[in-house]
């Protein structure tokens, strides 16, 4: 199995050596030569089995012969063996044809836990085998951060930093990225929002002798086995309810794409998938682009769901790759327009191609305060507000002649203000957790400037 880039001027890699690249030398997205079948005997072949067991054998053929058979195993056997629920990715039916897939049992208690557990244990049984070491740098709106540190913090073979907008996340989300006391993990507080997190990442992969001068790799769903990971979760449920012998639609609530691409794959591998249904907030600029083939960004808006407050939605990149026709010249051309001048038009051709997989709605914060509500009330789930926009977005558009899952994205208790206002209840943490407001925090407030990161991160990596 090869990989490319979405931008088709870049080395083409093994799985290992993407997974640990995470964004392509020319800028673009490594994604794979070809997307491997599974056929309806072996989706029905799932049916029973753990969720272990439907992971291995969904990305078995992606990896190649970086793991055998044997380590792969092992690795994901260890990655889900802390999460909180048996069944990891449980279904809870909200309404007649209508269910919630949990996503929220891991560490950190977000669906990033699925791939960010099982990425940490690949890069250390990785760098181990070949004795090296990397930095890892990572963008968040709140829950990859915390994913990343909980998956990579006291491994021998990373030093973790991660770039969050100062004052624009959740305090849990804070938190969780602030108070482990392991040495290697980093949190770096940065002057702006998710976007100019994002966007200084993706200097420091760009500034190439910086990059190799640190081993530069990334975490964010950029790589590659963030999003294979996550492909898992749609088998999983689709066998649950029947698949392949009937098709599921999924509604997932979606700022930088990464997610809801993972479902893409997942149909294109043979999962009989209906609609694909794109859920947003205020910043909407997948659902103007979906809508009308504009994807022109604006200010971000802070909200009530953070997670989602991003203009420029990089897992975006590959998609358009395939509706393109997998024309690298064309989708460098899409992001040299969106760097310049802020946005693009995505020609009528590719912008059918979306739409053939693709739905889309917004959730104003009044609408997603109302569906907590009524959520609690009337479907028995107390929802975070991300979910809570995915619920909203899937009764409204949802065929229900077709079974819909809902990816509920995080636990209501990461939101606690959100939901407290919505519902008059205060989720409280997990067991596990319920001292995080005691722990002492630990974090460095940094300025938005490309050159300021770099010094700091090699002044860090050298202590």
């Amino acid at each position: 199995m090869q990989y490319i880039s979405t931008r088709g001027n870049a080395p083409v890699l093994s799985f290992e050596e993407a997974m640990l690249s995470g964004l392509a030398r020319d800028g673009g997205l490594y994604v794979p030569e070809s997307i491997p079948q599974m056929s309806v005997a072996d989706i029905r072949a799932l049916h029973g089995q753990s969720y272990e067991e439907t992971a291995f054998r969904v990305m078995r053929p992606f990896v190649g012969d970086s793991f055998s058979d044997e380590v792969f195993s092992d690795l994901i056997t260890k990655a889900y063996a802390g999460f909180g629920h048996g069944a990891r990715a449980p279904l809870v039916q909200l309404a007649p044809g209508h269910f919630l897939l949990e996503l929220f049992h891991g560490p950190t208690l977000a669906f990033k836990d699925f791939a960010m557990q099982l990425i940490g244990q690949m890069f250390q049984e990785a760098l181990s085998r070949r004795g090296e070491r990397v930095t890892i740098v990572g963008a968040t709106s709140g829950d990859t951060g915390s994913a990343a540190i909980e998956a990579f913090r006291g491994l021998a073979s990373v030093d973790v930093f991660i770039l969050y907008p100062h004052g624009r996340v959740s305090e849990v989300q804070r938190r969780q990225m602030t108070t482990p006391v392991e040495d290697n993990v980093h949190a770096l507080a940065l002057e702006g929002d998710f976007d100019d997190c994002q966007a200084r990442l993706k200097d420091m992969f760009n500034h190439f002798e910086f990059r190799d001068s640190v081993r530069l790799a990334g975490v964010n769903s950029i790589n590659w086995a963030r999003v294979l990971a996550q492909v898992v979760y749609y088998f999983s449920a689709a066998a649950s309810l029947g698949a392949p012998d009937r098709q599921i639609s999924f509604t997932v609530p979606t700022g930088n794409f990464g997610d809801i691409f993972a479902g893409y794959i997942a149909k294109r591998m043979g999962l009989p998938i209906d609609r694909l249904i794109v859920a947003t907030n205020q910043n909407d600029i997948l659902h103007r682009c979906l809508s009308s083939g504009d994807y022109v960004t604006d200010t971000v808006t802070p909200s009530i769901s953070p997670s989602m407050d991003i203009q420029v939605s990089s897992n975006f990149e590959r998609v358009l790759f395939d509706a393109y026709g997998r024309d690298g010249k064309a989708v460098a051309q899409l992001m040299d327009e969106l760097k310049s001048g802020g946005g693009f038009r995505v020609s009528q051709g590719a912008l059918q191609a979306l739409q053939e997989d693709f739905d889309s709605g917004r959730v104003s914060e009044e609408q997603t305060l109302a569906m907590i509500q009524h959520a609690n009330q009337n479907m028995g789930e107390l929802l975070c507000p991300h979910s809570a926009i995915g619920v909203d977005v899937a009764e409204k558009l949802r065929d229900h002649r077709t079974p819909m899952v809902t990816l509920a994205t995080a636990h209501p208790a990461k939101f606690p203000d959100a939901v407290h206002q919505a519902s008059g209840i205060r989720p409280p943490l997990p067991n596990r957790m319920a001292d995080l407001y005691e722990r002492s925090e630990r974090l460095t407030q940094v300025p938005n400037d490309l050159a300021a990161l770099e010094t700091l991160i090699q002044e860090r990596i050298a202590q």
